[in-house]
């Protein structure tokens, strides 16, 4: 399993359009066969700092939901959706393996 961790860099004065953001893409993930677990907003500390963590089996499946977000169209109106309000103003992205208790 392969977990991909998203920090975003937020502009704190576009949070209701990053939430809105952020729900749609938990389906559309799930759509395409990973696990997502959820996009985590600032509470205490960085009010400018979210993050999202979602799973794939395998990183080969993670590569083909991203091509297939490419040609979906509800990806595609997640994505315009971004360009239109930029409520976030960066991201990075790393790859994770989960450890779980034996």
């Amino acid at each position: 399993m392969v977990t991909c961790y998203l920090k975003y860099i937020i502009d704190t004065f576009k949070i209701d359009e990053f939430e809105h953001y952020a729900k749609l893409w938990i389906p559309l993930v799930e759509k395409f066969g990973g696990i997502h677990h959820g996009y985590f907003m600032p509470h205490e500390g960085a009010n400018n700092i979210a993050l999202a963590l979602f799973s794939f089996p395998t990183l080969s499946l993670y590569e083909e939901y991203r091509n297939k977000i490419k040609i979906d169209s509800d990806c595609q109106a997640a994505i315009k959706y971004y360009e239109d309000t930029k409520c976030f103003l960066s991201f990075e992205r790393s790859f994770m393996r989960p450890i779980f208790k034996d």
